[in-house]
């Protein structure tokens, strides 16, 4: 990790802490953002390739997701330079680690994110006390095992195909990323009559017209194997995915996975962002242009963040559902009305949005 400083705006990041410890091999970085409206929640990221600037960026989105929301939180995130298939005794370890070394940056909330999950959350409250999407054994809402985030996206997928009259029984899904969002995603859109024909992982693409079995899909997964064992569909390449036509297409996995270079390969309707920051500023001025509708990730993906602040607020389960229905349905009705009305894409108006209650907020207190 070369990188070390970010730029900042009026806005934020209130800090940016950088970690190591050479003994343990952690490497890592905290950005927290802006805690106008409250102290800030966000994922822990951890893959050998995160970069400073990665944390910064992704804290920002944290920013105007949680603001967007209306949830009293503010935006961080945190990376940690690893590979998360290590042995999980060395990842116990490393996790440890990087808890104790972010004790005194209370105005961070840590959450399972891409590389970490309950169990390392469990691991953290172990240690500090200060954390969100816990496992159920110590009182936590387990916002990946229930699909927080892809219930969420399914939900804005539903209003936008209001929206542009797109039928969803029968609407054809891809996945970008069949992991802990891009299942789920899939799960309850197939519940509303949706047909995955095409999922990736980082080993492929397996593809099917007629509709690949998500449940099977899922079990493969969860036993440590790729997409690319499922009996059915043609196995292809990694970005092979990009190319399936499609009615919605979901990434669910890094960031900038759609650039000006591959934005011309997208055959669909809708782009329903799950991961964070997954097309740059270009391909989605692109995909605007040709009429493509793109959900904004932190409108359409704010899921996960919801129940974890239901949880750190005492709530329960259908608690959290219940409101990640609610607030991902309004704020998307009201996002895609926005940019209607004004003629401009929905980003802009998601952001205008978001920043008119960050600094609504930032009126009322010191918090820098």
């Amino acid at each position: 990790m070369t990188d070390l400083f970010v730029e900042a705006d009026d806005l934020g990041p209130l800090k940016v802490v950088h970690i190591q410890r050479r003994s343990l091999g952690l490497r890592a970085v905290v950005a927290v953002d802006n805690v106008a409206c409250g102290p800030s929640i966000g994922g822990i990221r951890m893959a050998p390739d995160v970069t400073t600037a990665e944390a910064a960026r992704l804290a920002r989105a944290m920013s105007l997701k949680n603001a967007a929301a209306g949830l009293p939180h503010g935006g961080g995130k945190s990376v940690i330079v690893a590979d998360p298939r290590m042995k999980l005794a060395d990842k116990e370890r490393l996790i440890r680690a990087f808890a104790r070394a972010i004790a005194d940056v209370t105005e961070y909330i840590p959450g399972p994110d891409m590389g970490t999950d309950e169990l390392c959350m469990g691991w953290i409250k172990d240690e500090i006390g200060r954390v969100v999407g816990l496992p159920r054994e110590v009182g936590g809402i387990p916002l990946d095992e229930i699909g927080a985030t892809g219930f969420g996206v399914a939900a804005a997928v539903e209003v936008a195909s209001d929206v542009i009259g797109l039928e969803l029984k029968g609407a054809r899904v891809a996945v970008q990323g069949f992991g802990a969002v891009g299942k789920h995603a899939a799960r309850f859109l197939a519940q509303r009559g949706a047909v995955l024909v095409a999922a990736s992982d980082t080993h492929g693409t397996v593809v099917d017209p007629e509709g690949l079995d998500i449940a099977a899909l899922a079990a493969l997964k969860a036993g440590g194997r790729s997409v690319l064992d499922h009996p059915r569909g043609t196995k292809q390449g990694v970005d092979a995915v990009i190319d399936v036509a499609c009615d919605v297409w979901i990434p669910a996995a890094r960031p900038d996975v759609i650039t000006a270079a591959n934005v011309g390969r997208l055959k669909t309707r809708v782009v329903a962002q799950g991961a964070n920051i997954p097309c740059t500023t270009d391909a989605e001025a692109a995909l605007h242009a040709r009429g493509v509708l793109v959900l904004p990730d932190f409108i359409a993906n704010a899921g996960g963040v919801i129940c974890a602040a239901t949880e750190y607020h005492g709530g329960t389960e259908p608690q959290a559902m219940a409101v990640i229905d609610a607030k991902i349905r309004e704020n998307t009705r009201q996002v895609l009305e926005q940019a209607r009305a004004d003629a401009v894409p929905p980003r802009q108006a998601a952001i205008a949005l978001a920043e008119r209650r960050i600094r609504a907020a930032m009126t009322t207190r010191r918090w820098r």
